[in-house]
């Protein structure tokens, strides 16, 4: 039996490496302010269908409860973080910085990078409309890249604005309606050839050189505070206008952004943008909060720093300094097994993590074993009981202490092996 195509097993390392990845966006995140919260795996289908536009609603995971509830497994954060944040945003401080991690299902075609099921970091800032807000999510998505060791060659936020494509559509003549599909197509236009996208642009009333010119003038009016502000921080290398960067859910208000490696090897890297209007349509239009936010999933964050060797050289080092077995308990004589437990859980109730073998096991094999899982200190019990022979490892000298007094000895004479 296999995982379902998309979706994923995690064995020891995978979840390893996932938990670094996690971590260490959740202390970059925490060190801007943000506090975290989540919702429901399980949302109501409506919410995806009527807000997030038809690309999001043929990708949903969907079904009917026993209840008779049309219901979907969440595909993204957003429309989440909106409905939670109209129904008790007057309980809060504005603006409202929120992060999340968990699991997300879009039900598409596979490819590199792109999974059925993903772990995903979601950073939102609510009730707050400045270009000061969009400069700090620009600056919080660009240090939690640099902070696997990622440099300015090494990736590139790409940054846009729905509203230089509305004054665009308007001037085409594309009609209101219209302006969804369209955006939609322009965002998709480098995926077909030339002359299929030009017939879709056709349907529009523009042509895809119309397009292509407006793209390449990086026209920056929209964008001048924002970059003001980034290049103070001294980020502003990481950024570049790229007009061609529409975002393809429907509920996008402003400026829009996605990150790419500089390779261009890979699928964007996070993306996200402002939504100034999404927290009034879920709300019947009850409440008005402006917001922006991103997503950064951990797919093709893995990939990047696959291909990074400073990136994999740090994650090695903190994947090797994580905590593992602090003390491993070797039972020398079974007969002493039972005071060997009253070790254990004295041990493990002064915080200290310990192993031992469950079960009859000669003594060179536990001391194997507890170089394996790279025990910092070896406990034997065996004929001196009540007191204990306790040595840093394997091959290092052994001291005898009676055993009540072991969390002590260990305290005093070798705390630095536990820093």
């Amino acid at each position: 039996m296999q995982a379902l195509p998309g979706f994923r097993d995690f064995y020891p390392l995978d979840m390893a490496k996932r938990n670094y990845l996690f971590s260490t966006l959740r202390r970059v995140v925490l060190s801007y302010g943000f506090v975290e919260v989540d919702g429901p795996t399980l949302e109501g289908g409506d919410l995806y269908r009527k807000k997030g536009g038809d690309e999001l609603a043929e990708q949903l995971y969907q079904f009917t409860d026993k209840g008779g509830r049309e219901v979907a497994m969440r595909p993204e954060m957003t429309l989440t973080v909106a409905r939670m944040a109209a129904r008790s945003e007057r309980h809060y401080r504005k603006p409202m910085k929120w992060f999340s991690i968990g699991s997300f299902f879009r039900y598409e075609r596979q490819q590199r990078g792109r999974l059925r099921e993903f772990s995903q970091l979601n950073c939102d800032l609510i009730g707050e409309a400045s270009p000061a807000a969009d400069a700090e999510l620009l600056a919080l998505v660009i240090d939690c890249l640099r902070a696997f060791g990622f440099g300015p060659r090494d990736f590139v936020v790409r940054l846009s604005n729905r509203m230089a494509w509305l004054r665009f559509c308007r001037g085409k003549g594309i009609r209101v309606e219209q302006i969804e599909g369209f955006l939609q197509e322009v965002d998709k236009m480098d995926r077909y050839p030339a002359g299929e996208i030009s017939k879709k642009f056709a349907k529009f009333g523009t042509s895809l050189q119309a397009v292509r010119d407006f793209v390449e003038s990086k026209d920056s009016t929209y964008f001048s505070a924002v970059l003001d502000d980034l290049s103070a921080r001294g980020l502003s290398e990481y950024v570049e206008i790229d007009l061609g960067i529409v975002r393809g859910l429907l509920y996008y208000t402003g400026i829009v952004f996605e990150v790419f490696d500089r390779r261009k090897c890979l699928r964007a890297i996070a993306g996200g943008g402002r939504y100034d209007q999404l927290v009034s349509a879920v709300s019947s239009s009850r409440v008005m909060l402006p917001a922006i936010g991103f997503g950064i999933g951990d797919v093709v964050l893995g990939k990047l720093i696959e291909a990074v060797p400073v990136a994999v050289e740090k994650m090695r080092v903190a994947l090797e300094s994580r905590p593992g077995c602090e003390v491993f308990v070797v039972i020398a004589e079974e007969n002493r097994r039972r005071q060997a437990l009253q070790v254990v859980q004295l041990l493990r109730e002064g915080g200290k993590s310990v192993d031992f073998s469950l079960g009859v096991v000669r003594i060179e094999k536990q001391f194997r074993h507890a170089q394996q899982l790279g025990a910092r200190h070896i406990v034997v019990v065996g004929r001196e009981w009540p007191q204990v022979k306790l040595q840093r490892s394997a091959f290092h000298e052994v001291s005898v202490c009676p055993y009540e007094k072991l969390a002590e000895h260990l305290k005093t004479e070798h705390s630095f092996a536990f820093q």
